[in-house]
């Protein structure tokens, strides 16, 4: 027996919480009832990555933060317990340096692009549970309360080091703010991390550095920080890594790549004014540098949904648990090790990563997506011209899994006109309009054949397997390769013949359509949330990760095109 909730989304604006209904099962709280026990079912963690509020959303992001929600869409399917979590990275010099140059404050910029962040997720249907921010007052008492612990733990050291200064604009620098070239792949980069081999980087290693201000070479004074000794970790994330084989490729590479190259302790305190302040005396006038803090983003927005539904953290984050991290691959590190390495130091038992789902990236018209350049395709404009679905399936039928892929305008129409208006489209308003139109709205009880009966069973398990492996492609291929076979199958019964020869074989005809069309629905419904919730409603099934079986159906006489083509 099971028991579903209504379906509520959340996301932060400000600080007040806005809720809106996703779908027919956007937030779903199950239980089970097995030998007259009640248990809760496995807790699910989610958590997509926590795009800088700097810019606004291009396709590259839309990308790589997707499969996120169809994994959480899944999940809640089968009847597990889902946090579904993400937010907005409001601190770093990202933010301070967007202020600088359009004239406001890292507050008014970081809370412009949130809410616009939310808008766009809520339009294409991202299910967060909790869509929430780095400068939310919990999320920072979360952060301190973590840290003072931390600072307990042998893993931390109070060091003195370099400190980058520019002479001429007479300032400290940090991240962003130095500019030079990777040592490691010899790109122009940036002082914290080099886009072009991923490269996690500090001011001091930055080869012919200057400062991005001005160019005017650096100087280095001395500073005194807090370190996490991450070297100290080497054999617990050499087993770490060992444990998941099965991650994609280029997570395994990263990763490996950073332990053999000598892992490198990092500063986890910076000389900063924008930020989350160091709770540790001494330290007044410093911050909690950005990369640790922003990972426990998932354990703070996690915290509060547990507070929230009654639920243990300790249990959440124990290990009773399956957890999930979505990004791109220039993100692999912070998830693979220093995340981990934070989790490990802080001593507390807290659960590691499972599945690291880290995606290549999306070009645009074979080009790399550059935001300096203007040479993308702005997400905030995608969703106001076309299906959500539409976005999604292109998406998630072109994502960068294993390679980089490439973005075009045309093959965007293509493969709506003809997966999505031609196949998908065709299947439900062809079968459901016959039915309205003939059958005066009647899909009355069949015997279904036995090999499409077959088919749907093992294809629950087939996509459902995929899912929770990360391969997306596959498991939307596969639901489709059904679709087609649905489109095959009407054709040769031709109902609009057996309608005046044999009613009895065209109503069944009808009803196996109909039976293929609810699970099929229902199969697509962490993909395609909007058009399939509208199936499942015009059949009155539930979405819940099962075969779906087909009574007495009374077809609404308003249906609609599920698709428009795309000239």
């Amino acid at each position: 027996m099971s028991i579903s909730l209504s379906p509520l989304v959340r996301f932060m604006y400000g600080g007040e919480s806005v809720f809106y209904f996703a779908d027919l099962s956007a937030k779903q709280l199950s239980v089970t009832i097995i030998r007259n026990e009640v248990r809760t079912m496995e807790n699910i963690i989610v958590g997509g990555a926590w795009p800088y509020a700097n810019g606004s959303l291009h396709i590259g992001h839309i990308a790589a933060l997707l499969p996120g929600d169809v994994l959480a869409r899944y999940f809640r399917a089968k009847g597990n317990r889902v946090f579904y979590v993400s937010g907005s990275d409001c601190h770093g010099t990202p933010i301070t340096i967007r202020a600088k140059q359009e004239n406001s404050t890292p507050e008014e910029i970081s809370e412009h692009y949130h809410r616009e962040f939310c808008d766009v997720f809520k339009k294409l249907g991202f299910s967060y549970d909790l869509y929430t921010k780095t400068s939310d007052p919990r999320h920072k008492e979360f952060v301190s309360e973590f840290h003072k612990k931390l600072y307990t733990s042998d893993y931390i050291e109070e060091r003195t080091v370099k400190q980058a200064f520019c002479p001429a604009c007479k300032k400290v620098l940090t991240d962003r703010l130095v500019v030079g070239i990777c040592p490691a792949c010899g790109s122009a980069t940036r002082g914290d991390q080099c886009d072009a081999c991923g490269e996690v980087l500090d001011a001091d290693t930055v080869i012919d550095a200057k400062c991005a201000d001005c160019g005017t070479p650096l100087s280095f004074g001395e500073t005194t920080q807090l370190f996490l000794q991450i070297s100290k970790l080497k054999n617990e994330l050499c087993e770490f890594l060992g444990a998941h084989p099965y991650w994609r490729k280029n997570a395994i590479a990263f990763t490996k790549r950073y332990i053999d190259e000598g892992l490198r302790d990092r500063a986890i305190t910076r000389d900063l004014d924008w930020g989350i302040d160091v709770p540790k005396c001494g330290y007044e006038d410093k911050k909690i540098y950005i990369w640790a803090e922003n990972v426990l983003g998932y354990l703070s927005a996690t915290s509060v949904l547990c507070k929230e539904r009654g639920v243990s953290f300790k249990e959440v984050y124990g290990n009773e648990s399956r957890h999930y991290y979505v990004h791109g691959k220039d993100n692999i590190p912070f998830h693979t090790i220093i995340l981990p390495s934070l989790l490990l130091a802080h001593g507390a038992g807290l659960h590691l990563p499972d599945e690291i789902i880290s995606s290549e990236y999306m070009t645009l018209e074979g080009r790399k997506i550059s935001t300096s350049q203007n040479w993308a395709v702005w997400a905030k404009n995608l969703v106001e011209e076309y299906n959500p679905d539409s976005i999604r399936y292109f998406f998630i039928a072109n994502g960068p899994e294993k390679r980089d892929t490439d973005f075009s305008w045309r093959e965007f129409k293509k493969q709506n006109n003809s997966e999505l208006v031609g196949a998908w489209g065709n299947l439900v308003n062809r079968t459901l309009a016959f039915a309205v139109k003939f059958l005066d709205c009647q899909v009355t009880p069949a015997i279904i054949d036995a090999d499409i009966k077959e088919r749907i069973r093992l294809l629950y398990k087939s996509v459902g397997t995929k899912i929770e492996k990360g391969t997306f492609r596959e498991a939307l291929e596969e639901i489709f390769e059904v679709v087609r076979f649905g489109n095959t199958y009407y054709d040769a019964k031709q109902p609009w013949k057996t309608r005046a020869s044999n009613l009895e074989e065209c109503r069944n005809t009808i009803s196996n359509c109909t039976y293929l069309i609810a699970n099929i629905a229902i199969l697509l419904h962490p993909f395609l949330p909007f058009s399939s919730s509208k199936v499942s409603e015009w059949l009155g099934v539930e979405i819940k990760w099962k075969e779906q079986d087909i009574g007495v159906n009374v077809i609404p006489r308003d249906i609609c095109i599920l698709f428009s083509k795309i000239d």
